[in-house]
């Protein structure tokens, strides 16, 4: 054969680079992925509470109404009653009595604005553990509008 041999020499030496192709591509993704879901993580909400845009509760029973006064003192008031002040233990032995009585009952909570958000924050734990499913929060509407 005039061409010589078709055959190497010797056997081809492994590659040393590393192909950095993938790992960049990867770390595209991640950034991608950190960038999008940052600013979820945000852990505070500004909020300003008594004032709300939403829509009023349509109930065909008149619910019970749980007030937090600008003292901290806790009154409720029944559908068929005038408001009585009570403690916090009375309270949650109440609201269990009429979420026994009927589970569809709805308490909502209206709170002084100048109420430490705990003291509400106490009669919504006495409330959720009578049973009571439905717990609103009342709010007026943002002035100006």
């Amino acid at each position: 054969m005039a061409f010589g041999r078709l055959e190497r020499a010797r056997a081809p030496s492994p590659m040393s680079d590393i192909n950095m192709t993938p790992l960049i591509d990867v770390m595209l993704v991640l950034l991608v992925i950190f960038m999008i879901t940052a600013p979820l993580l945000n852990l505070g909400v500004d909020i300003d509470l008594p004032q709300s845009n939403a829509k009023a509760l349509e109930a065909k029973k008149e619910p019970v109404t749980i007030i937090v006064d600008k003292d901290g003192g806790y009154q409720l008031k029944l559908p068929d009653a005038g408001a009585e002040r009570v403690d916090l233990p009375t309270l949650g032995a109440k609201v269990k009595a009429l979420a026994d009585a009927n589970p569809d009952v709805t308490v909502i909570l209206a709170g002084d604005e100048h109420v430490p958000y705990g003291v509400v924050a106490n009669a919504m734990n006495y409330v959720s553990a009578a049973g009571v499913q439905k717990i609103s929060l009342l709010s007026k509407p943002p002035e100006g509008k």
